[in-house]
């Protein structure tokens, strides 16, 4: 599913590493620096687009609207979003107790691999 209009867009400093195309970021160790997210517990803010890090390590972020996401794990259409290991979109399910990090919402169902638009809507969810 393509996005005729994905959002807002802001430059970045990409974090020594690697930041592939369509994940999810947080926040680096400096103000205007992104890392790709890791997990549940990072403060997810913005997803990457087709492109990665330019060479002067620079990266375009989304922050808003229907942005892409490559999908890590089974999702169903309406399920809160949240980062994998490897900042690819997986259903969030907090346990009892718990808080999950979360990104934005499904609007399609999809498996691992998919590349698919988002309601980009980021937050916390309590299980």
């Amino acid at each position: 599913m393509t996005s005729p209009n994905p959002g807002i867009f802001k430059s970045f400093r990409a974090a020594p590493g690697s930041i592939a195309p369509y994940r999810i970021v947080t926040h680096g160790v400096t103000d205007g620096q992104v890392v790709q997210a890791s997990g549940v517990t990072d403060a997810l803010f913005g997803v990457t687009q087709q492109l990665g890090p330019d060479g002067a390590g620079r990266v375009d972020i989304c922050l808003g609207g229907l942005p892409e996401i490559e999908i890590g794990g089974p999702v169903v259409r309406g399920d809160w979003l949240t980062s994998d290991a490897e900042g690819r979109a997986v259903a969030a399910a907090p346990d009892a107790g718990e808080t999950a990090q979360v990104i934005g919402r499904a609007l399609v169902s999809a498996i691992a691999g998919d590349i698919v638009a988002f309601q980009f809507a980021p937050g916390q969810i309590a299980g």
